[in-house]
């Protein structure tokens, strides 16, 4: 059983995605930190100054207007739409890259289709042949 697994999980195909998976973790958290860190910072700033990771609406009296989004969980229920914005903004982004990614690779495959194959040399046999060929064709124009 040990020798089954060992060989299921060298096979190429679980590798690959093994390696698709840890890149694609670590591509996720660039992307993720990119529009944390510098899309929504920026989108905020020309808004208004507005922070989206503190808007909500608030849904239970208890909550007092302006309060921080974790203070006003702790409080009642809210409506935290500034946060889905940024998950929204995050994955418009990341999908675009993979897009990207996608076509450049769709591009290179047709270019290397689309490289004219060089045909394969004759073999001696069909050399030999075809110098018979020319040979014989000479004695019959004679």
């Amino acid at each position: 059983m040990l020798k089954e697994f060992k060989e299921f999980a060298m096979r190429g195909n679980v590798m690959d995605l093994a390696v698709g998976v840890i890149i694609g973790a670590a591509f996720g958290a660039i992307v993720k930190s990119a529009v944390d860190d510098l899309i929504m910072p920026l989108v905020g700033k020309i808004i208004g100054n507005v922070d989206f990771s503190n808007l909500y609406v608030p849904l239970s009296d208890d909550i007092t207007p302006g309060l921080p989004l974790a203070e006003a969980k702790a409080l009642g229920p809210v409506f935290a739409y500034g946060n889905f914005l940024s998950v929204l903004i995050n994955f418009i982004f990341l999908a675009f890259v993979i897009f990207l990614m996608v076509k450049g690779m769709n591009s290179l495959k047709r270019k290397k289709a689309e490289a004219p194959s060089v045909p394969p040399a004759p073999t001696k046999e069909e050399v030999l042949l075809t110098e018979m060929r020319d040979a014989l064709r000479q004695i019959a124009a004679k």
